[in-house]
């Protein structure tokens, strides 16, 4: 990959770099999660990370499609009117 001009937000300096992830790397702070910038951790991270994911809203799938296609029911409905 050609090396680019990327301007980082709050600076008026212009970074050159191969990979976009690293200027997005230069400004992230540990607690905040950027899809940009790979997440490179131990597996003990990794777990941590999966179950605050799993301490989240859980919707079973079968409750899911339902809702889905009552969804879609009533959206195409909508549109035909």
């Amino acid at each position: 990959m050609p090396n680019k001009q990327y301007k980082i937000e709050n600076d008026n300096t212009l970074n050159v770099v191969s990979e976009p992830a690293v200027a997005y790397h230069t400004k992230v702070t540990t607690n905040s999660w950027n899809p940009n910038v790979p997440f490179c951790g131990t597996q003990e991270e990794w777990w941590e990370h999966f179950h605050r994911i799993e301490e989240g809203e859980f919707t079973p799938l079968e409750e899911a499609n339902r809702e889905f296609e009552l969804w879609k029911k009533e959206y195409l409905a909508s549109r035909l009117k």
